[in-house]
């Protein structure tokens, strides 16, 4: 593939990257007590050693209020020399350090975040399942500024970059998303008064930010539901952070983590998996009687946003990050020769850290993951780890990744 660009530097903002890959900033569940733990150091260095251009630490909370689940960041001046530590080695192997910033908005628990989720609305969030408080309009202008005190630790902790978390149903999805934003307030209705929010978070974060850090978002295409938002709508938000927000780069998604998390992620849940792994009691029981329900299957194939990521390559003249089922080097050619500037995989960095190194030296390069998603059932109680590192795995689970398993 001598035309290739996919080891050529690529430019985010005042940042160029050795080459067009990024790990994509997906939850790793490795940190204890919502700091950076040893394990967290291990992965993230092991996959800039293994070639990458940029990766992404996720997801960190930019208040305690932010937090969705207990091994999570939790961005304040304490956890700086541990992250520190981790972008001085990373730095070390030759790439890039990101680190996704967000508020999970309704999506968690009192007894994880501190206090009553709050949200775009009042109401009760199903999929959590919790009571959940509406921001008041005067509690805003604080929590922007929360954005970019967070971006200004991150540069303490020596990250060349920050992503934006905007999309999945977080706090900022959540005031653009007629599904979840009732307000009726200048914050609700119409998309420019949904999008008032997200204008006043992005203007903390790119002052924060200056002209020495890059600056990622990550946005949904569609919300992946009926009542969500649709392409149209989406389209325009991403014209808004490029024309009026200056961000230097938009990381193409969609989905609802709490509504619909297969559109995220594709695929069907393992539920035995999901269950195993939780402590005993009613919620494990009511999981596996319902869950396959509640968390419909949405069907993989690789590549599955290109479609509608096409439509914003089309419509945008920003540089695009292309993320969602890229498992092999042949399919990662097609994006980049389809104008995207740089392509993000997760899963597949966490089957095979070193898998941007090992393509390189083969073109046909592709990694051993089935999409069975058992690392993505595990990390709702325990960590991000692709099943075939884990010994004594019980026959249940391993019947239940067989039947899974993409062909």
């Amino acid at each position: 593939m001598s035309n290739s660009i996919l080891f050529t530097p690529g430019k985010i903002g005042p940042l160029t990257l050795r080459n067009r890959t990024i790990r994509a900033a997906a939850y790793e569940g490795m940190c204890p007590g919502n700091a950076p733990s040893e394990q967290l150091f291990n992965y993230h260095t092991a996959v800039a050693a293994g070639g990458i251009g940029m990766t992404n630490i996720a997801y960190a909370a930019v208040t305690q209020s932010g937090l969705s689940f207990e091994r999570q960041l939790w961005m304040r001046p304490e956890i700086i020399p541990g992250l520190r530590r981790l972008t001085d080695a990373i730095h070390k192997e030759g790439a890039a350090a990101s680190i996704q910033l967000g508020h999970c908005g309704n999506m968690s628990h009192k007894r994880i975040c501190g206090c009553t989720p709050v949200g775009a609305s009042s109401g009760f969030n199903l999929y959590s399942p919790t009571l959940v408080r509406g921001l008041n309009p005067s509690e805003l202008p604080a929590m922007a500024k929360a954005y970019g005190s967070a971006v200004n630790l991150a540069r303490e902790a020596g990250m060349d970059a920050v992503e934006i978390h905007a999309g999945h149903g977080y706090l900022i999805s959540q005031f653009l998303s007629p599904y979840t934003n009732h307000r009726r307030d200048e914050y609700g209705g119409s998309l420019d008064n949904r999008m008032r929010f997200m204008k006043m978070c992005m203007a903390e974060v790119m002052k924060a930010a200056g002209s020495d850090m890059a600056v990622t978002v990550k946005m949904n295409m569609r919300d992946g539901f009926k009542g969500g938002m649709e392409i149209d709508e989406c389209l325009e938000v991403a014209r808004t952070l490029q024309d009026e927000c200056g961000v230097h780069a938009l990381v193409l998604s969609g989905g609802f983590v709490s509504r619909a998390p297969m559109y995220v992620m594709r695929g069907t849940m393992p539920i035995r998996t999901l269950t195993h792994y939780m402590d005993w009691g009613y919620l494990p029981i009511g999981v596996r009687m319902v869950g396959k329900y509640m968390i419909p299957s949405v069907p993989f194939k690789e590549a599955y946003f290109l479609e509608d990521a096409l439509k914003f390559r089309k419509a945008l003249r920003m540089p695009l990050i292309y993320v969602g089922g890229l498992i092999a080097r042949d399919k990662i050619e097609e994006v980049l020769n389809d104008g995207f500037e740089f392509v993000a995989m997760a899963r597949a960095l966490v089957n095979d850290p070193a898998f941007v190194n090992r393509m390189k030296s083969d073109e046909h390069a592709r990694v051993d993951c089935g999409h069975s998603n058992y690392c993505v059932a595990r990390i709702y109680t325990r960590d991000m780890v692709c099943h075939k590192t884990v010994d004594g795995l019980p026959a249940c689970l391993q019947k239940e990744i067989k039947q899974l398993e993409y062909k």
